[in-house]
């Protein structure tokens, strides 16, 4: 018998079918393809930040050298001379640039001075510090609501005890809201920790961050009165109650190019004389530097590595004692 001849509309059926299935291939391979396309392009970012990597290690160590030799060349004296200070030191590398980066890194307000280590590990609040943190924030930022209250719950959060200080915060000030925490009860590894602390907004941290630092020790950053800019003047005005910030910056700008030979010779100025003494703001300066702040930037293939830490010069050779990365691709 004849076989029967597929009708119209089952032959349409079929094709239907065919179109279905090559729409749906389609789609796949170009899912696929996409899939291809993006794991080439992280496997490549990878690669380039592997290398940025690497290269920034190369270059931190260039600095920890310059650092080195800076010191063995001033001796007892750290002074701007030569131009080191925010100078970027380049490293050739192919196919991108590397640079590193130092500046006196004791400049600043040490978020940890705010206690004293009592024994191992265990912290108490230092009164002095916190007098001096509340008067620095007076200065930089005016209008914030209130330095006292700020000063004693930064202080709260890194001493080891439960109990909070006079217009302080212990854990009770943080476990509400949606997302409680709890103070930190040690010393703090990075200034941003200061953001977590009751009273601090985002305004006051923005104003603060400039002057602050976080150095692995409980004790004052001591500043060294030849390398401090004249800009940052507060730092040095923060040491005693009656002393503005224009006095220590006309103090500042006449100081010798080589350097003061010795702090005394920066506090006996008569400009500077005339806010009184205090044994307190002179044995908190020096006119040698300890600590550096060190930052990388590389830059390789399309990816961008930035690397930031500190370099802890109390004994040479130097060595690189904290390192924080950002990257961005």
């Amino acid at each position: 018998m004849p076989k029967r001849a597929d009708r119209p509309s089952e032959r349409g059926a079929a094709l239907l079918t065919v179109l279905l299935l090559v729409a749906v291939i389609a789609v796949l391979a170009g899912t696929a393809l996409e899939k291809l396309r993006l794991a080439t392009r992280l496997g490549g970012n990878a690669v380039a930040l592997d290398q940025a990597r690497a290269y920034s290690f190369a270059a931190e160590t260039l600095a920890v050298v310059k650092v080195t030799d800076l010191l063995l060349k001033a001796e007892n004296r750290v002074t701007l001379q030569g131009g080191w200070s925010g100078k970027p030191i380049p490293l050739p590398i192919p196919n991108g640039t590397a640079t590193a980066m130092v500046v006196d890194g004791g400049n600043c307000f040490n978020l940890n001075s705010l206690v004293v280590e009592t024994g191992p590990g265990v912290y108490a609040s230092f009164t002095p510090a916190r007098v001096q943190f509340a008067r620095l924030i007076r200065l930089v930022d005016p209008a914030a609501r209130s330095p006292d209250a700020i000063a004693a719950a930064a202080s709260d959060w890194i001493d080891s005890d439960s109990d909070a200080i006079q217009d302080g915060a212990e854990d009770g000030a943080y476990g509400g809201g949606k997302q409680g925490y709890r103070t930190g009860n040690t010393l703090m590894s990075d200034p941003s920790e200061l953001r977590a602390v009751a009273g601090v907004s985002r305004v006051d941290y923005d104003k603060l961050r400039p002057w602050i630092c976080a150095l692995p020790k409980a004790a004052p950053s001591k500043i060294n009165v030849n390398t401090i800019l004249p800009e940052q003047a507060p730092l040095l005005a923060m040491l005693r109650p009656n002393l503005s910030i224009e006095a220590v910056r006309q103090g500042l700008l006449r100081r010798p190019p080589q350097g003061f030979n010795t702090t005394s010779a920066f506090w006996s100025q008569a400009i500077i004389t005339g806010a009184g003494s205090s044994d307190d703001a002179a044995g908190q300066t020096d006119i040698k530097t300890v600590w550096f702040s060190l930052q990388v930037d590389v830059a390789l293939n399309g990816a961008i590595l930035q690397q930031t830490g500190l370099i802890d010069a109390s004994a040479l050779p130097a060595r690189l004692v904290s390192r924080q990365w950002g990257e961005r691709t």
